[in-house]
């Protein structure tokens, strides 16, 4: 089991303990964190699951694909650690990362 320290759209934070596979949307939305959250399912085709991860994390990940970069730059709120946490494969090595949830755009 892995624990994500997220930061839900209100400042409240959770503790998420999950196992390291799927992926980060589908640990956030199977905690219960789903208002407008992840409306396409994971498919890459909303920014509705835009987080902010700690940078020290990102080298970790694969690199934001054309699709993923071109949907977060439609938000207002893109920041260096943004990821669309459909595309985040989770792994022992995301342990105890801090985890934002974008405010809505």
């Amino acid at each position: 089991m892995i624990t994500l320290n997220v930061t839900d759209r209100e400042g409240l934070s959770h503790a998420i303990k999950t196992a390291p596979e799927g992926t980060l949307m589908e640990a956030i939305r199977d905690f219960g964190l789903t208002d407008e959250f992840a409306l396409c399912g994971g498919h890459c085709s909303c920014a509705t699951c835009h987080v902010v991860l700690d940078e020290a994390v990102l080298p970790q990940l694969s690199p934001v694909s054309d699709d993923e970069s071109s949907l977060l730059d439609g938000s207002d709120h893109r920041e260096a650690g943004s990821r669309l946490a459909c595309q985040v494969p989770l792994a022992a090595t995301l342990d105890g990362v801090s985890v934002k949830i974008a405010p809505t755009d």
